[in-house]
């Protein structure tokens, strides 16, 4: 979308039409992208900054360790001062940038199917203002946004989704018992396998502890005999009975071999 291929019909000057042509790029979004960009919107609009961060983490947008607050603290000083600003004085080309430094500061991925939606972004700012630069986009946009997001996700929706859907549900619902029957099966032996790997991790962890107590047995052996072998070897030195050293050692040693 840019000023050469928009177009604005005369022939009902009191509710003029929309245009437009040259449909050679065209992107589209998924029914997720949707949602999420939607209620981004509406969060954007209501100032909710927290609501952003947050939707960016359960979008994927942002990995799951982000820290929500910091990331809503920075969209903020961002976007705040922008509000209640009319077209003529703000700069989306600015603001995108500024996001997109904040963006990468949160390892936010880039996301290829929003590119061409930045761009006509960028598109509509300058032909905004050649056309209604006083616009306050503020009042205009937020009700418009609200009534799509009724119309795409509100109970009239909800409802013909149903409907659209109904068909194939009851195609499918004699085959509901044996898809029921095969789940809990599968659950069952899911049940059975954690308890056999259960089991099997109970005794590699008692076969770990008898051999750290094992390693433990040995060490104090080790060193009992050790012990007993310096006092005795520094027995004059100390003024002990040569005994006494060997005493200690032949403890060790007898530990060594009950244990091992």
């Amino acid at each position: 979308m840019h000023p050469g291929n928009i177009f604005v019909s005369r022939e009902n000057p009191s509710s003029p039409q929309y245009i437009a042509i040259d449909c050679g790029i065209v992107g589209s979004l998924t029914d997720e992208d949707l949602h999420y960009l939607a209620m981004n919107l509406m969060a954007f609009f209501n100032q909710d900054y927290h609501q952003v961060a947050q939707l960016h983490v359960d979008s994927g947008w942002v990995p799951p360790t982000t820290k929500v607050h910091e990331f809503a603290a920075s969209i903020r000083s961002v976007c705040e001062p922008i509000f209640e600003k009319p077209l003529s004085e703000i700069s989306f080309g600015q603001v995108l940038i500024q996001l997109f430094a904040t963006a990468r500061r949160f390892n936010m991925e880039v996301q290829p199917q929003l590119v061409l939606l930045q761009k006509t972004l960028l598109n509509i700012e300058g032909l905004g203002r050649q056309l209604y630069p006083d616009l306050d986009l503020w009042t205009t946009a937020k009700p418009y946004l609200e009534r799509w997001m009724r119309e795409r996700f509100g109970p009239k929706a909800a409802w013909k989704e149903f409907k659209r859907q109904l068909p194939g549900w009851v195609e499918k619902a004699p085959q509901i018992p044996n898809l029921m029957h095969g789940a809990l099966t599968r659950l069952n032996h899911l049940d059975e396998n954690q308890l056999r790997m259960q089991e099997q991790l109970e005794v590699l962890n008692a076969a770990l502890e008898a051999q750290r107590l094992q390693k433990r047995h040995q060490t104090l052996g080790i060193m009992t005999t050790i012990t007993g072998g310096l006092l005795w070897w520094q027995s004059y030195a100390l003024a002990l009975p040569e005994i006494a050293g060997l005493s200690i050692g032949a403890a060790g040693l007898i530990w060594l071999v009950l244990k091992s």
